[in-house]
């Protein structure tokens, strides 16, 4: 991102949705957030990753991008994860973090209940990243898939054997149960920012969806929807709003 989310991400056309001093704001989150995500990400040996991700931990003071960093640091040490309860606490920490990010942008009618509810959203759109880029993060050599499933339904992913469709939509499942809990938070914001996370959260649900009509495609593309279908579903959480 150079100045704002890029265009053709999922979260671009919920943050369009937001009052302008509220979509900067969003913007400036995420492009800490993203460059927190690069530096894990990129093809530096894993020390120089470590030294800079431990510079950007220096330059916050907030929990939350504290959280990331660890999140991110656990993918530079190449954490494995033996049970969904170890993915749960990965998810926190990269997604969750991006959640109580943005309430401290958005704001609440009920700070205490909303704050818990806005990092089960972010766990929830977190899992759906793992289903949705399991074939790049192999390509890593990243498994997030908690070894306890994989063995549970006897799958291998590489090279890719066992029921994989019957995991994905175990896992798909799980996911929408987050996303039911944390879609509560749309009840403490307030129109604008209810409007701008219902669009973000409903991009997801369509990409989960889409996987669970086609659990295999995970290990052959990254599954992802269209512009004209994010703008679609960002324009159908606008209507509702008004309504």
């Amino acid at each position: 991102m150079t100045g704002a989310v890029a265009r053709g991400s999922s979260f671009y056309y919920g943050l369009r949705l937001l009052p302008r001093d509220r979509r900067e704001a969003m913007f400036r989150v995420y492009e800490r957030a993203r460059r927190i995500d690069d530096i894990a990400d990129g093809d530096l040996p894993a020390g120089e990753k470590l030294r800079l991700l431990a510079a950007e931990r220096a330059a916050v003071s907030s929990p939350a991008f504290q959280d990331l960093i660890d999140g991110a640091e656990m993918d530079v040490r190449g954490t494995a994860y033996e049970t969904f309860d170890e993915l749960v606490l990965y998810a926190r920490r990269v997604g969750g973090s991006i959640g109580r990010l943005s309430l401290e942008v958005f704001g609440s009618s009920d700070p205490q209940r909303a704050e818990p509810l806005a990092d089960d959203l972010g766990v929830a759109l977190q899992l759906t990243n793992v289903l949705r880029d399991v074939r790049e993060d192999l390509a890593r050599g990243r498994v997030y898939l908690p070894r306890e499933d994989l063995e549970r339904f006897g799958v291998e992913l590489e090279p890719p054997s066992g029921p994989v469709a019957d995991l994905v939509r175990f896992e798909a499942a799980r996911a929408e149960e987050w996303f039911a809990r944390g879609l509560g938070v749309l009840a403490h914001l307030d129109r604008p920012s209810a409007t701008c996370v219902a669009a973000m959260a409903g991009v997801y649900r369509r990409i989960l969806v889409r996987i669970e009509r086609e659990p295999e495609s995970v290990l052959e593309r990254r599954v992802s929807l269209p512009a004209w279908e994010k703008g679609w579903v960002a324009a159908r959480s606008l209507i509702g709003a008004a309504a």
